[in-house]
């Protein structure tokens, strides 16, 4: 990747160090791997023990809790350098990162925080569970009821999509305590993955990423502590949606690393591979092409790292992160589409690294938001500015 006046100019010396080293570690321990991981669907679990071991799995948390202390900007980047390599470890990380520890950092009580982000940092997996079959864009639509009880509440019905879940050792699950309220019923709670009445079901079997799980939940009278509830009871809906808005950066960062990966494959393909005598990079319709990818590419970069940046410095950024990964996912699907159709037949084969790009890329419009969701974020605070 050249060191043009872009993005890139802008990281400071031990953001381009972290980063540095997670490209080192992407190159050297993830990408032999990778290939077997999508064909068998599984994360490799010696993989998740040196993702803890690399300090990637808190990145922003404390150092008083056992993480790296970081800035969001930093796990922005370490989910674009694993996107580079494979958008399921990125995924799991951002997940982590941009979702599960993000809402601890801003919604958790200090008990809660002693208690789960030290385990969160070290050896737990995190998994955020908001939809359901009937709760996609429409979030706030969801079903599972979480009864009173006293000392404790009883949560009955499913989640479903819920990344991580297969590895997950806790869950931030929102339920509705009184669904007569509607979204002011929804509550967030902490549930670890051993609490009696809880479950893991069905994996589903996707196009794409497919080394990251994605399940159902189950809870059948499952019990969850009083003193689990994160944020305050009916205030469920303003935790998942200010953790979404983080969490989109988080996504658009992931297809920024899956568009720098298909470019990076691209670029070094068409070097030597030939055609009529020549390589292919001699030929002024690919150099047309690849221009195009270098643009789109640097276009993500500009628009994620600035919305990273606002985050960072406490500023509004819900309308940044919205276009941020609108852009992200419309310019990675663009770009992997391009490198297939560069490669040729070769970019339809699982010989090439291009075509799980393109398997991975199309997940970027529809989880956390979809692109119509984007859009309708960025319309409301235009016309409401």
């Amino acid at each position: 990747m050249s060191d043009s006046f872009s993005a890139l100019t802008i990281l400071q010396d031990d953001e381009q160090a972290f980063r540095e080293a997670v490209r080192e570690f992407a190159e050297g321990e993830i990408k032999p791997k990778v290939l077997e991981m999508d064909e068998k669907a599984q994360m490799d679990p010696g993989l998740i023990k040196q993702y803890f071991e690399m300090g990637l799995m808190g990145i922003e948390t404390p150092e008083q809790y056992g993480g790296a202390g970081g800035s969001f900007t930093m796990a922005c980047l370490a989910v674009e350098e694993l996107g580079r390599v494979d958008g399921s470890v990125s995924v799991m990380v951002d997940v982590q990162n941009t979702l599960v520890t993000n809402a601890f950092l801003k919604w958790a009580n200090e008990d809660q925080k002693k208690k789960y982000l030290p385990k969160m940092a070290s050896e737990w997996v995190g998994a955020y569970a908001l939809s359901e079959s009937g709760s996609g864009s429409d979030a706030f639509a969801l079903k599972l009821k979480a009864e009173d009880k006293g000392d404790k509440f009883v949560l009955n019905g499913h989640k479903l999509w819920i990344t991580n879940a297969n590895e997950a050792n806790l869950f931030l699950v929102f339920a509705n305590i009184d669904p007569s309220q509607g979204y002011k019923g929804i509550t967030g709670f902490i549930v670890e993955r051993d609490f009696p009445g809880f479950s893991v079901g069905k994996k589903e079997d996707k196009l794409g990423i497919r080394a990251s799980s994605t399940c159902e939940l189950i809870f059948e009278n499952c019990e969850v502590p009083k003193e689990n509830v994160i944020g305050e009871v009916g205030k469920g809906y303003k935790i998942a949606i200010e953790t979404l808005n983080e969490g989109r950066i988080g996504i658009g960062a992931q297809m920024l690393g899956i568009s720098q990966g298909a470019y990076d494959a691209t670029l070094e393909y068409i070097k030597t591979r030939e055609q009529f005598g020549k390589s292919l990079s001699h030929f002024q319709g690919v150099q047309f092409q690849l221009s195009e990818m270098r643009c789109l590419l640097e276009s993500t970069r500009l628009h994620v790292y600035n919305a990273a940046r606002l985050k960072d410095m406490g500023r509004d950024f819900v309308k940044d992160a919205a276009m941020a990964k609108l852009i992200a996912s419309r310019n990675a699907e663009k770009i992997a589409s391009m490198a297939v159709d560069l490669f040729g037949g070769n970019g339809f084969t699982k010989e090439y690294p291009i075509e799980k790009f393109y398997r991975d890329a199309k997940i970027g419009q529809i989880y956390e938001g979809t692109s119509n969701m984007q859009l309708q974020t960025i319309a409301k605070m235009e016309l409401n500015s």
